[in-house]
């Protein structure tokens, strides 16, 4: 057993109990933020005089050795070390000597491990924001290519208005770049160095913590040192991002698994990106829009987990905060997945751009406008409202659509309609005389997809 502790102690840690304290299992994904910020811990100790500039470049030189032999395989992290503070430290005194022992001074691994999760979630922020880009991009590209492809707009599952397929992704559109202005905040708040806090007051060595935080990127020093080391706010943030974004990735799943049914017909997802079953040859199942869905719960039981393991912690640290790891490094990995398959999925989907407008014809979705149209030739709106649900009704009985109608058929519920009935209640009329900002119509769409445009060319 390699540890960094033991002078206090008379005998070995029972087999069974270092197990289970140990961290090396899953912390050893840290290993690049674990050298990087021992190299800026070190550089800064050299500049306050408390290693020579001789130390310094041993050490550091022995990182650097050891992050390439672990990158290209030549040095393998095993269960012999308690975490991966001690598998780094034991390996570089092992081959640097006297000068590798000085490697920990004025750090605890509190703060360490603070600065190697800080640094960590940092890098995946900048990866997942990445990934929410391209699929902004998706989204982008098949909301100006689908401007004028109609398709019914839904309230309770149940046909409402018609909207064009550009509308419908622009919704998600707005989501994803809430979600990507979540992590902007995340990273900006989280963004300072907890190292120099020590184990939980600080030490009596002169550290640079200004200078360590250049070194790393960061805005500057945490400004509490109890606060520094107990700190995950910044993993609960980020989850609950997370878990928005899966929210967000399984809703459009849902959609796109009712789209790709046989009843709706709207999509036809990509060969890529479906399956087929074992023992009915005729089917084309959505399983990657269902998986997306179905690890949802996944990322949620992350978020929810790391609030229990936090409610109860008194100041400072406690071991319990070794249980931020696997699961936060699991979600992350989960996001990233299903980003970048729902992407792949939505890219290669093909629109049946014909069923939608059936669709959309044979739903009531323009019944409103039929209703504005009385209303705009002096008709009451409540009397309005009646008259077109004794057409809806009519319509439902003769398994017609309102523009199946004949004129004596319309005249006969009210005398008010005339011909022009016909070109008010038309999907293109109905679409398109909605230009307020926000609204489906022409106008109204050229004027968000620009400011999308101009969103995506300042990321």
């Amino acid at each position: 057993m390699a540890q960094l502790w033991g002078g206090r102690f008379t005998k070995e840690l029972d087999q069974l109990a270092y197990n289970f304290n140990a961290s090396i299992t899953f912390d050893q994904k840290l290993y690049r933020q674990d050298i990087r910020g021992s190299i800026a811990h070190v550089t800064m100790l050299a500049k306050q005089g408390v290693l020579t500039e001789e130390e310094k470049n041993v050490i550091i030189d022995g990182l650097n050795g050891i992050l390439k032999d672990v990158e290209e395989g030549k040095l393998q992290i095993t269960t012999e070390y308690e975490d991966i503070h001690s598998f780094h430290e034991a390996v570089l005194i092992e081959r640097v000597g006297e000068a590798g022992k000085k490697l920990h001074t004025g750090r605890s691994r509190n703060d360490q491990v603070a600065l190697d999760m800080r640094l960590y979630v940092r890098d995946e922020i900048v990866a997942i924001k990445e990934l929410v880009v391209n699929l902004l991009k998706v989204l982008h590209k098949l909301m100006k290519e689908n401007t004028t492809t109609y398709m019914p707009g839904f309230t309770h599952l149940q046909k409402a208005q018609p909207v064009t397929l550009a509308h419908h992704l622009g919704a998600y559109m707005e989501m994803f770049k809430r979600d990507y202005s979540r992590l902007e905040d995340i990273y900006e708040r989280m963004n300072y160095c907890p190292l120099g806090s020590g184990a939980l007051a600080g030490t009596t060595y002169p550290l640079d913590r200004e200078y360590t935080a250049s070194l790393l990127d960061f805005k500057g020093p945490t400004l509490n040192s109890m606060d520094s080391v107990s700190d995950r706010d910044y993993i609960i943030e980020l989850l609950s991002a997370l878990s928005t974004i899966m929210m967000h990735l399984s809703r459009f799943s849902e959609e796109i698994i009712i789209w790709n049914s046989n009843e709706y017909q709207f999509i036809e997802l990509d060969d890529a990106f479906s399956t087929g079953s074992s023992i009915m040859p005729q089917k084309k199942n959505p399983d990657f829009a269902e998986l997306i869905r179905g690890k949802t719960g996944r990322v949620y039981a992350a978020l929810t987990a790391m609030l229990t393991t936090m409610k109860g912690l008194p100041l400072a640290y406690n071991k319990d905060l070794q249980e931020d790891k696997e699961f936060t490094f699991d979600a992350i990995d989960t996001v990233k997945g299903c980003l970048t398959l729902f992407a792949g999925m939505l890219k290669t989907m093909t629109v049946q751009k014909d069923k939608m407008e059936a669709s959309a014809k044979n739903g009531f979705t323009n019944a409103t406008d039929a209703a504005d149209y009385l209303v705009n030739h002096g008709v009451a709106f409540r009397d309005a409202h009646t008259i077109v649900g004794q057409l809806v009704l009519y319509c439902i009985e003769k398994n017609i659509a309102l523009d199946d109608m004949t004129l004596e058929e319309f005249k006969a519920i009210s005398p008010v309609f005339e011909e022009d009935i016909y070109e008010a209640i038309s999907l293109k009329t109905c679409v398109e005389l909605r230009n307020t900002i926000g609204a489906p119509g022409p106008k109204a769409m050229e004027q968000v997809i620009a400011i999308n445009e101009e969103f995506l060319n300042c990321l």
